[in-house]
């Protein structure tokens, strides 16, 4: 389908959120089991999805993440206003993606520069908050969502930037019906296309002040809290499209005869289903553990949340490339569903965070870390 035929009214996309409402998998849901047993049910939920769609995944955990905020932070009055409606996570801008990340201005931004406050911002006032700007065209359910989480540069009266260049900012819950908030097209992308990403403008948009899921000085702290769970499940679903890409090879090298036998008899066909299924276990083991550290840890880390997301999607996509090479020519064609899978594996080494970028996060906190004493004893 074509992006626009996606978002438009009578797709199938929209059938799929009322599916999904049955099933009652809201964020209280996994409050009712001991932790332990919670994360696991998490993980296979979240597995289960990307097996069956990566896109459809992403998009259906996006949806809560507006709702799971405002319960985080006890504001009934926004649990109210995201109840029931479709939600995106809007924190990439066109001109600053990866660089939502920097924490630490000293060893990672150039001297003598401020930092990148991006091209959506808000000015807070007492009462109200005033936002200008647009979000990136990667937001996941941006093209469709009736209200966004969005973390933005906020000026408070003080400027966009502390002493040391970094910028201020604003975690804050907005409705996408308020005047002055428009869409751009949905955006038309190699892979997970079931998944409407896209931009939305925001022209002097005035939303009332107590809609802040975090201001000023609890900004970086939530922040760095959102992204630490959004790693989280990023794995779980390419745990998930991995596992599928994985049953279909096998299925396909029972199926398919080469050199007067069937795949599945030659011993290295064998050793590459193996090498695979191997790669599904350790992603399988990498996505629970990054949530159990998510859900579980008094302080988490992002870097450490993304790091497990730069290995489940790496593995994935070693699996899913290996299943198309053992379809052969018959997997660049749309005839199996395993073209689709390479795309959707594909798109999200970048998603959530480009891999290369997040690595050197990782490294980056390994050098914080050894400074403190880390390894040295």
């Amino acid at each position: 389908m074509s992006p626009a035929d996606v978002c438009a009214p009578g797709s199938p996309f929209w059938a799929v959120f009322q599916e999904a409402a049955k099933l009652g998998l809201d964020p209280d849901f996994f409050s009712q089991f001991e932790p332990d047993v919670a994360i696991r049910l998490e993980s296979l939920i979240g597995e289960e999805m990307g097996w069956g769609d990566g896109g459809l995944g992403i998009s259906l955990a996006a949806a809560d993440f507006p709702l799971q905020m405002a319960m985080a932070v006890g504001n009934q009055e926004l649990v109210e206003l995201c109840t029931g409606k479709i939600g995106c996570w809007m924190i990439t801008h066109p001109d600053k993606g990866s660089d939502i990340m920097v924490y630490d201005m000293k060893r990672e931004w150039p001297k003598d520069q401020t930092g990148n406050k991006g091209n959506l911002c808000a000015k807070v006032g007492n009462d109200d908050i005033v936002i200008n700007g647009q979000c990136s065209a990667w937001v996941s359910n941006g093209a469709v969502a009736q209200v966004a989480l969005a973390y933005i540069a906020a000026d408070y009266g003080n400027g966009y930037f502390d002493a040391d260049g970094r910028p201020h900012g604003l975690a804050v819950i907005i409705p996408l019906d308020l005047p002055g908030v428009s869409r751009g097209k949905p955006l038309d992308k190699i892979g997970q296309r079931s998944l409407p990403q896209g931009e939305v403008y925001f022209d002097n948009v005035k939303v009332p002040r107590r809609f802040a899921a975090a201001l000023q000085d609890e900004y970086y702290g939530n922040q760095s809290s959102a992204w630490s769970y959004a790693g989280t499940h990023m794995s779980q679903v390419f745990t998930g499209v991995a596992r599928s890409a994985f049953e279909l090879a096998l299925q396909y090298c029972h199926e398919r005869k080469q050199g007067g036998q069937l795949l599945i008899d030659h011993q290295l066909t064998r050793y590459r289903l193996g090498d695979m299924m191997r790669r599904v276990e350790l992603a399988r083991g990498v996505a629970r553990r990054s949530l159990a550290y998510a859900r579980l840890s008094p302080h988490t880390h992002p870097y450490a949340t993304a790091s497990a997301k730069v290995t489940v999607t790496e593995e994935c996509m070693k699996v899913v490339s290996e299943a198309l090479q053992l379809f052969g020519g018959a997997g660049t064609s749309r005839e199996y569903p395993i073209e689709k899978l390479f795309r959707d594996a594909r798109s999200a080494l970048i998603e959530d965070g480009e891999n290369y970028i997040i690595t050197t996060r990782v490294g980056l906190l390994c050098q914080q870390l050894y400074a403190e004493g880390w390894s040295q004893n």
